[in-house]
């Protein structure tokens, strides 16, 4: 069977100069997104205004994100970021009776800043931290018993990231939904560094919000994202951050009153980011022409051969080992992150740093022979590296 980057690698025109190993901040341009770029171009300068198109794509895009996470495509919004999505849904949280907000200290600072100014709002934010150090063997976790202790019966909301962007490791989110909804919260899940690196079905998941957007392993662009909204769960909450996209009948045009719709599209907000959707659909396509779940066994295989590399060198992996306690980076600590980072680029290596720590990210289009490229550049500038004891 032809392997999954002998499927794709030849639509990333990168390859031809770069190993890029850094999908988690940036997914690498295919020749699809830029055609999808270029498509908008022309129908904006054939048509001029073609809003009625454009509103479609939206719908299109909406379809094709449901598809990714088994959904229905009317309890999805299209947003702009997870940040907005997030922030509308917070707005209609009321927290006179259940104040607290339950995070991970492996949250984006997005989802953690978002509820911390909920605070003026009655919110009480705990946070749940983990039992190790990022730099023990093995990697950080945070216990399931962590959050039996922080989620109780005046808990509103849990919001957790499905893989934590600063070293990898996944969080038990089936475990945690099912301790925060036998106390009656709700169950956020910030899903963007998983989101096209393993499979997500919501009702598995058993989550009540899903948020992710598309400019990682969706393979697109920044300006899109989306948030899925638990059925019948959007009525019975009313955001005060708003737009007109969130209108009942956008097309009503009217400013006499406020009637959100009637499902998830209450999210939204202004203006949909056009030519952001455009690249969006198209590598959300392409990502699931190349397949998800094949995608996942590829980057394993990839990611351990890296953490094997990586301990022949004598250095620290703060990712989890276990399959299925991380996502598709890997983080190596460094005695200088961004120095690191720097020296590989100078290599032709493009890899990002979070907590003193150096971030590879593989992907689809990935070999085994970037991986042995990124393990030479750090055999060179071992010197970089923080040495296990």
């Amino acid at each position: 069977m032809t392997s999954v980057p002998a499927r794709c690698r030849h639509r990333f025109p990168i390859f031809e100069r770069l190993v890029y190993v850094n999908s988690c901040s940036q997914g690498a341009l295919s020749d699809a997104v830029r055609a999808a770029y270029l498509d908008y171009l022309d129908g904006w300068d054939d048509r001029g205004a073609p809003w009625d198109y454009w509103v479609e794509r939206s719908e299109a895009a909406r379809a094709v994100f449901a598809g990714l996470v088994n959904a229905r495509p009317e309890d999805v919004a299209v947003t702009t970021s997870v940040s907005a999505g997030v922030s509308a849904l917070a707005s209609a949280i009321d927290f006179s009776a259940r104040p607290r907000v339950v995070i991970s200290d492996f949250e984006f600072p997005t989802i953690g800043q978002i509820w911390h100014a909920q605070e003026a709002r009655g919110a009480d934010v705990t946070i749940v931290r983990p039992s190790n150090s990022l730099l023990q063997a093995g990697g950080a976790e945070i216990p399931l018993e962590r959050f039996e202790e922080a989620i109780d019966e005046r808990t509103a909301v849990v919001s957790i990231a499905a893989v934590c962007y600063r070293n990898g490791a996944r969080l038990p989110v089936e475990e945690i939904a099912r301790i925060a909804h036998e106390r009656g919260a709700l169950v956020v899940l910030d899903a963007y560094q998983a989101a096209g690196t393993y499979p997500l079905d919501v009702e598995a998941l058993g989550v009540d919000v899903l948020a992710a957007g598309v400019l990682k392993y969706l393979l697109a662009s920044a300006g899109l994202a989306f948030m899925w909204v638990r059925p019948g769960l959007a009525e019975q909450l009313s955001p005060t951050q708003t737009g007109w996209f969130a209108d009942r009948d956008i097309f009503e045009m009217d400013h006499t009153d406020y009637s959100p719709a009637p499902n998830a599209r209450r999210f939204q907000s202004g203006t949909p980011p056009i030519p952001a959707i455009y690249g969006g659909i198209a590598g959300m396509e392409l990502m699931r022409e190349i397949g998800i779940a094949e995608t996942r066994e590829h980057v394993l295989a990839l990611t351990d051969r890296l953490i094997e590399g990586a301990d022949a060198l004598g250095a620290i992996v703060a990712t989890p080992r276990e399959h299925a306690r991380r996502g598709a980076l890997v983080c190596i600590a460094s005695t200088d992150a961004p120095g690191l980072v720097e020296t590989l680029a100078a290599d032709g290596i493009v890899t990002s740093e979070r907590d003193g720590n150096l971030r590879v990210s593989p992907h689809a289009y990935n070999t085994e022979d970037d991986i042995d490229a990124v393990l030479a550049g750090l055999e060179r500038h071992r010197k970089l590296l923080r040495a296990a004891h």
